[in-house]
């Protein structure tokens, strides 16, 4: 017993040595980081943005573009449930689905017999590529859909799979379009049991960045990344992005396209607005989805993430050029690319935290000393630089667990802290995964493809605070006058 405490203790030792080789320039990154995000913190914070009401301007034509791949299982309810919920008459949805997806196919062929809004845009090669091509596609059989019907549409909203749109989103999205070439609505996941740790980081990280970070940047002049969905072009910016790039919207090699229109639309001098997280009726004004909730999926859609906003932007973008050469837009390049290092040394410190914990324990049981705490450097400096290490992470929880509080309630903002753990280690493996497997597709010169995310549509609780009373139906088609209405009521 005596002699495997010893050999307890003498590994211990061994460790402590070990750490206080990383302590220094460990501690030394982590002021830097985290002065960093304080920074924006207190840049998102007093350049907060509340919303105020405004009107809504007069409907203008907009089309909807929804890539697919495998979505059999959640389109027709997504696309049924949508066209019941929107406060907009003047939209057409254009679906873009591979002829090798046969199941899809179907499905979207039903729906289009079904609704004369919906209008399925069968690609002309087997899938799957990337959303980006299948986005194209979608908008080439608009452009056929405008010659032959006269119509012309003056807003592309992009949308997913597994959206629940906001009644009020179209609307809105209309409105900012008239002073903008882009617009950005909120996007939130939905609430789901606070057991759910991997989905809750999903929450966290989309209820900081739509209430504060995305906001800021905009205040700041910089690029306006988007979402993925939920996110609307003006036909101007539209028209002028495919004029730079053989008619086409996005970048068919990127597989984050929303990131990277983001970046060029800036460069071409579009204004970019980010629509205000706001209250209306009970609910928040988002466009709402289930997010990944297993380890795995998680990593598989952050490793797109990384590839796309970090790497390949990098490799096509450096640093920026013309407008995305200023100072604000720089920074936050290096706010979007540091988690590629920042992920794994992140991972790194809890590792090292673990370790202090567990030397703790051992000191405590065993009754010797504290390794690690003896082993640490120490001098005026390192004393600092420890102090304001401490501060500095106190005040990021703390910003994380204040935003998450609003958005998501107490319990959720309370819990907040620890999904920061569980973040870094998901996305320490992200990152890993995105520079192995983009460095594998540059040696082998192959292009990168469609990393598929399993979708799931919300159930019909969840989306009855969405539905549209039939009477509103009816005024809004035209079928009944609201005076009838009212009187009828």
């Amino acid at each position: 017993m005596v002699a495997g405490l010893n050999s307890i203790a003498g590994v211990d030792a061994a460790l402590a040595e070990a750490a206080a080789w990383l302590v220094v320039p460990l501690s030394v990154y982590l002021l830097l980081s985290g002065l960093d995000d304080l920074f924006l913190d207190l840049l998102a914070l007093f350049r907060q943005r509340h919303p105020t009401r405004r009107d809504f301007l007069p409907e203008r034509p907009t089309a909807i573009l929804i890539p697919l791949w495998h979505e059999d299982e959640v389109i027709g309810r997504m696309v049924r449930h949508n066209l019941g919920a929107l406060r907009y008459s003047a939209f057409d949805c254009f679906i873009g689905v591979y002829p090798n997806d046969r199941k899809t196919v179907h499905v979207v062929r039903q729906l289009a017999s079904e609704f004369p809004r919906v209008h399925l845009a069968v690609l002309p090669h087997d899938g799957p590529t990337v959303k980006a091509d299948c986005l194209n596609w979608a908008f080439q059989h608009m452009l056929l859909y405008e010659e032959s019907s006269g119509t012309r549409y003056e807003n592309i909203v992009i949308h997913d799979a597994e959206d629940v749109m906001h009644p009020d989103s179209l609307d809105a999205i209309n409105t900012a379009l008239a002073s903008a070439g882009m617009a950005q609505y909120p996007v939130l996941p939905f609430r789901t049991p606070l057991k759910d740790f991997t989905h809750g980081v999903y929450c966290d990280d989309f209820a900081e960045g739509q209430a504060l970070h995305l906001n800021a940047r905009v205040h700041a002049g910089a690029f306006l990344p988007g979402c993925g969905v939920g996110t609307g072009f003006s036909r101007e910016a539209v028209e002028a992005l495919a004029a730079t790039s053989a008619n086409r919207l996005f970048d068919p090699e990127s597989l984050t396209e929303d990131y990277d229109v983001g970046l060029r639309l800036h460069e071409l001098g579009f204004e970019q607005t980010f629509i205000p997280l706001a209250h209306a009726g009970g609910q928040l004004t988002a466009t709402r989805e289930y997010f990944p909730g297993t380890v795995s999926s998680a990593i598989r859609q952050r490793t797109r993430w990384i590839t796309g906003n970090s790497l390949q932007a990098w490799s096509k973008h450096g640093w920026g050029r013309g407008r995305l050469a200023s100072c604000g837009n720089r920074y936050f390049l290096w706010r979007d690319r540091k988690g590629l290092w920042g992920n794994p040394l992140s991972l790194l410190c809890n590792v090292l935290l673990a370790y202090a914990v567990l030397s703790l324990i051992r000191s405590q049981v065993a009754g010797g000393p504290w390794h690690f705490a003896h082993s640490l450097p120490r001098g005026t400096w390192m004393g600092f630089i420890y102090v304001a290490n401490s501060a500095l992470c106190l005040e990021r929880m703390a910003v994380r667990t204040w935003v998450v509080s609003r958005v998501y309630g107490v319990a959720a903002g309370s819990l907040a802290p620890l999904r920061m753990l569980w973040g870094n280690w998901i996305n320490c493996w992200a990152s890993t995964l995105a520079l192995v497997r983009f460095a594998r597709a540059w040696l082998r010169n192959e292009p990168l493809r469609w990393v598929k995310t399993n979708h799931a549509f919300p159930t019909r609780a969840a989306l009855t605070v969405y539905r549209r009373l039939l009477g509103e139906i009816l005024v809004q088609s035209g079928y009944l006058s609201q005076p009838d209405l009212d009187h009828a009521l």
